[in-house]
């Protein structure tokens, strides 16, 4: 599990550093993602180290909105570049970023479903396929980087849109999660 964390935790850090470098709105997106993911571990961290449901909530709420507040800033940024266009430079870069995202996220869920497997976790094997249909959403950030390469600048915004979109509708997934807890689903 803290394996999952740090694999997503470097690959957010490496998409950071390049962010900076290249200044895409997707791949900004992408990184509050991949943070945001790594993030979710924590609640379950801090509830497993304290034992206390409440303050697994509580942590867990905190996530869900420090992920909802970065979204929203990446969507106003996003909707600010398809209005200002800016050019997004190295683009190989970005590409790279793109790929780095979805080996992160590739690779954690090979733990988390493996783990899940071994503990017989649904939770986790649900976590694993969620990690998985992230790593999709970093491979946006690679179509970025060759849409843009093309000459579509307005490919950067609109796909960084598309990611905010993305991590909006998790978000309110996992403040039902938070809201409900895990002893009171109903199958």
């Amino acid at each position: 599990m803290l394996l999952s964390l740090l694999v997503l935790g470097l690959a957010a850090v490496a998409q950071a550093a390049i962010f900076a470098l290249t200044g895409s709105i997707a791949l900004l997106a992408d990184l509050i993602h991949n943070f945001g993911d790594a993030a979710t571990a924590i609640p379950v961290g801090v509830a497993f180290l304290m034992r206390s449901e409440r303050a697994e909530r509580w942590a867990g709420y905190f996530v869900v909105l420090t992920i909802f507040f970065s979204a929203c800033v990446a969507g106003v940024e996003a909707i600010r570049r398809l209005i200002h266009p800016e050019h997004v430079d190295h683009l190989l870069a970005l590409a790279a970023a793109g790929l780095i995202g979805w080996l992160g996220n590739w690779l954690a869920a090979q733990i988390r479903t493996s783990a899940g497997r071994t503990l017989d976790s649904p939770a986790l094997i649900a976590d694993g396929n969620h990690a998985r249909a992230d790593a999709y959403v970093s491979l946006a950030v690679v179509a970025t980087a060759i849409a843009v390469a093309l000459g579509l600048t307005a490919a950067d915004p609109l796909i960084g849109l598309a990611i905010t979109v993305v991590i909006l509708r998790i978000t309110l997934a996992s403040w039902r999660t938070v809201r409900t807890g895990p002893r009171h689903h109903h199958h």
